[in-house]
């Protein structure tokens, strides 16, 4: 196994997640030396984002620079081998700041028709990372009723808002009454999707909803 391993390193030379240089011996976990000291992280009161219905959210980087062009070939370049990078960064950034406040875990999920499209859910499998991190279950909650624009693409936070109003329904409501649950996404700009998916969970049932995220914009 460690010779097929090797193997296709030589046909495809790991690179950083971040600036995408090709690693350097000793650089094992998708991350560059350089760009370990130099991303962009959140410190500080930063660390959190204020969001309606979500007692506390947080994010380790900012959405800007290299962790911008990282997650848009994520999302969109097929980079699947990115979410266990990911999902280290953001359970690290959990047990720091939000530890012991969940049952279960949970994610923003994708509509079907643009998961079909893509080829999977992003925020899924960084959940999927978190929860192997933790050791806690991942547990699918939400599911997307109504195929709505890209959040990217709407505009400021009163539209984003009304965009994504009553986008989710519940899978199961006994699977989520009574429970805590960390939410976990991509990116949070204004949050609006975030509150949305807490206000649904709440209207089942669900207890206190915290959400952890890779990246935030700056205030």
């Amino acid at each position: 196994m460690r010779l097929f391993s090797k193997f296709l390193d030589l046909l495809f030379p790991p690179k950083c997640a971040f600036c995408h240089a090709l690693l350097k011996s000793g650089e094992e976990y998708g991350v560059c030396r350089k760009c370990e000291k130099s991303l962009p992280y959140t410190s500080g009161s930063d660390i959190k984002q204020k969001i309606p219905l979500i007692s506390e959210c947080c994010a380790p980087l900012y959405y800007e620079g290299s962790v911008r062009q990282s997650l848009l070939r994520y999302k969109f370049g097929q980079c699947t081998g990115y979410a266990d990078i990911y999902g280290d960064l953001v359970s690290e950034c959990i047990c720091e700041n939000l530890g012991g406040r969940f049952d279960i875990v949970s994610w923003v999920p994708l509509s079907r028709a643009r998961k079909r499209k893509r080829g999977y859910d992003q925020a899924y499998l960084i959940a999927a990372s978190v929860g192997r991190h933790l050791d806690m279950p991942v547990v699918p909650t939400l599911k997307k009723v109504k195929d709505v624009k890209a959040q990217s693409s709407t505009g400021n936070a009163e539209k984003r808002r009304a965009n994504i109003s009553g986008a989710y329904g519940v899978i199961d409501v006994q699977s989520v009454a009574g429970r805590n649950i960390l939410l976990v996404d991509d990116i949070i700009t204004t949050g609006s999707t975030l509150s949305e998916s807490a206000r649904t969970l709440q209207m089942a049932g669900a207890g206190e909803i915290t959400a952890a995220a890779v990246a935030r914009h700056r205030d």
